[in-house]
């Protein structure tokens, strides 16, 4: 795939899938809008890419720093939403600062950064918009309430932008992965014992990494996948398929 000229917009740019989507976008002639809160994230991702990146310090969970920071961004090609948050607590504990802190990040905080950009999107008539949800959003986790819930509603906002942005000339798709080997996961899923049983359900037998995500998502954004729309994607070894 050759993204050569391409401007792509990629919030959670700084660490994990993000930061993968970013390098491999840059590596294949994109000029990519990465977007994190935290600067120091971005300084280093600066480092690596070069000229290819241009570094946004953003809080998606506020609607006006969306609109000063991403809405005088023009010419947008794509768009992958993958600023998230997860903070796992079982049902019965989980609190209203889980909540909001979740909602307003994983969707308040994607939607509208999808709405600024779609606005210059349908001024060309084009466009391709990648949201990152998560197998949680088809398949009951304990203590993943809020996650969860995030997640259904990320997979329900990618089917209704696909109805209304279709006509603009814009698709709207999402991925769906399994546990992804991030730095941060490998911390939280290297004891078999709470491994063992997610591991038991992925025919596949492993968890994925980030360059498994990165594919799939390099995909929906380029030409190859022209005509599809609105699809919720898992790529999560047959876990959803059980």
């Amino acid at each position: 795939m050759d993204f050569s000229g391409k401007k792509i917009v990629v919030t959670g740019a700084g660490k994990g899938i993000g930061r993968g989507i970013s390098i491999e976008l840059a590596e294949l002639g994109a000029t990519v809008f990465a977007v994190s809160r935290t600067q120091s994230d971005l300084d280093s991702l600066k480092l690596e890419i070069g000229e290819n990146l241009i570094p946004i310090q953003c809080d998606v969970s506020s609607w006006s720093d969306i609109d000063q920071k991403l809405g005088a961004i023009e010419g947008i090609d794509g768009l992958v939403n993958n600023a998230a948050v997860a903070i796992c607590r079982p049902f019965l504990e989980a609190t209203e600062s889980d909540f909001d802190t979740q909602m307003n990040i994983n969707v308040k905080g994607a939607m509208h950064v999808a709405q600024v950009i779609a606005k210059d999107m349908a001024k060309r008539r084009r466009g391709s918009i990648v949201n990152i949800s998560s197998q949680a959003s088809q398949a009951a986790l304990a203590d993943h309430v809020v996650y969860g819930m995030t997640k259904a509603s990320l997979d329900m906002l990618t089917k209704i932008m696909a109805l209304e942005l279709g006509p603009l000339g814009i698709r709207t798709n999402a991925v769906n992965p399994t546990v992804v080997m991030t730095a941060m996961a490998k911390v939280g899923w290297s004891d078999p014992a709470k491994a063992g049983p997610m591991l038991a359900k992925i025919p596949l037998g492993r968890f994925a990494e980030v360059d498994d995500v990165v594919g799939p998502v390099l995909y929906l954004l380029s030409d190859l996948s022209a005509m599809v729309n609105g699809v919720t994607h898992p790529i999560d070894g047959g876990f959803l398929a059980q």
